[in-house]
């Protein structure tokens, strides 16, 4: 019984190793296409992955430490990315940041464009990745023992330092799975992107937008970069479990 589902989750990975030949696919990622949407692609979800970690982890500490009626209702805010079409995400962003919007109307009368740049692009990436970190970061902060933090403070640790010095070693695993999975779900974003960013070449067009473009001029192209998306992501997996595995033997051998 278990095997038709596996076989439908390998089809779409097997379909496209099958498409074209290795000659074919390599002629794929000559395209400047290519080229131009991977370096825009590393540029974005490096930097969304930054705000994602740097906002993200005071928020994560503050759910794993909060009342459990406030987090609730704080952790139903951050999980509704997860639940929304990236298009009803795209489509918020675009209102909210258009120049007759709420966030929009204020930066264009300084002078600053968000809509259908790099901006935007960054901007989506981070709404629909974050929940993935914060709550894989919550659920690492909530495994750490009180204790240890009050006996860092009693040690004359502020709280700060007994944050970064014992919950944040203490949680890393945690914080690093997170990381790993926003930057992938950054990394595989379109429909928030093409409704709020658009799809412009070398300037808003990522992998998954490329994929999308080629699909009307050139397939292998298509492809050849949707096969880099899947090598990616297996890799970002078998890091994962074998980061995962690693930590694991660590701690059962201290």
């Amino acid at each position: 019984m278990a095997a038709p589902m596996l076989c439908l989750l390998v089809i779409p990975l097997l379909a496209l190793l099958g498409a074209f030949s290795p000659a074919e696919l390599y002629e794929g990622l000559q395209s400047e296409r290519f080229g131009a949407a991977l370096g825009l692609s590393i540029q974005t979800t490096v930097l969304s992955l930054l705000l994602v970690v740097g906002f993200g982890t005071p928020l994560a500490w503050w759910l794993a430490n909060a009342r459990e009626q406030r987090a609730r209702w704080v952790s139903v805010c951050v999980d509704l990315p997860l639940v929304l079409p990236p298009a009803v995400v795209g489509l918020g962003l675009l209102l909210a940041f258009s120049p007759r919007g709420g966030l929009g109307a204020p930066l264009a009368s300084l002078g600053i464009e968000v809509m259908f740049h790099s901006t935007a692009v960054v901007l989506a990436q981070v709404v629909v990745s974050a929940p993935f970190f914060i709550q894989s970061a919550a659920a690492a902060f909530r495994r750490v023992d009180p204790d240890l933090m009050l006996t860092a403070r009693t040690l004359g640790q502020s709280s700060r330092g007994a944050f970064f010095r014992v919950a944040v070693p203490l949680a890393l695993p945690g914080l690093l799975s997170g990381a790993a999975l926003a930057w992938g779900r950054a990394l595989g974003e379109f429909g928030a992107t093409l409704l709020f960013a658009g799809n412009l070449p070398g300037e808003t067009q990522t992998l998954p937008l490329a994929i999308y473009t080629a699909l009307e001029s050139d397939v292998r192209v298509a492809v050849a970069i949707a096969l880099v998306l899947a090598a990616a992501g297996v890799l970002l997996l078998w890091a994962l479990r074998g980061g995962r595995g690693r930590w694991a033997w660590e701690s059962h051998g201290r």
